[in-house]
């Protein structure tokens, strides 16, 4: 590990809901990270499952819980953990997802070194040998963003200033937040790279994907179009 990482802290963002099968692995899979100068902010985005106090059982002085209310969805869940960041870098991890223990490790040193403004990584499809962007990982960014999201949103790590400059996540994007983050970062031609390695273990069954398909494809088609809601 290079020595300007060392007092670096990343704050891990993650939102939660009704995922009391899936939320303990992932939680741990962050708190277990070789990179240890972390905080994870996690929100219970109103589970009516055990989800809530199933991570109030997990001791760590790392994890900073949080409860709404109400369920106000992802993109809202996401920009108020933003806000509670104690740090200058932002990463993502979602309920359901695993990260290898030297993700957060390998991608410091990635954007530290070459002072990228993000890296990204490729992933391994949950039970299965599947990578991740598989043929499109070799396309261009600007080019394949027309058409869809050429990133892994759970392997974001940002730099928090940039997330802001962009506005962070539109809160008018109810469904693919994460697709019209990306473009508008990607159109301010901010620096980024794309570790080939997968660091990350993708739930693609029974996530909000699989789930609200037609809302998704509703609000990915206005990134394609580039309309402003």
């Amino acid at each position: 590990m290079i020595n300007s990482q060392k007092n670096q802290i990343v704050s891990v963002i993650m939102s939660v809901y009704n995922d009391e099968k899936n939320i303990q692995n992932s939680v741990e899979s962050i708190l277990n990270q070789t990179y240890k100068n972390i905080e994870l902010l996690l929100v219970d985005d109103g589970s009516t499952d055990n989800t809530y106090r199933i991570i109030n059982l997990i001791n760590d002085k790392r994890l900073k819980i949080f409860k709404n209310k109400t369920n106000i969805g992802l993109t809202k869940s996401l920009n108020f953990l933003i806000n509670k960041a104690n740090s200058n870098f932002i990463a993502r991890q979602d309920s359901d997802d695993i990260s290898y223990d030297k993700r957060i490790e390998i991608q410091m040193k990635t954007l530290l070194s070459n002072n990228y403004d993000a890296v990204f990584s490729r992933a391994i499809i949950k039970d299965s040998n599947l990578v991740r962007p598989k043929f499109s990982h070799y396309i261009p960014k600007k080019y394949l963003i027309k058409y869809k999201n050429p990133f892994i949103h759970g392997t974001l790590l940002i730099k928090k200033q940039v997330l802001i400059n962009l506005g962070m996540y539109n809160e008018k994007f109810l469904y693919a937040q994460d697709y019209k983050l990306m473009r508008s970062f990607i159109d301010s031609n901010d620096k980024f790279k794309t570790i080939k390695e997968p660091l990350y273990i993708l739930n693609t069954k029974n996530n909000i994907s699989s789930i609200m398909t037609e809302q998704q494809e509703y609000y990915a088609n206005i990134v394609r179009k580039n309309i402003e809601l």
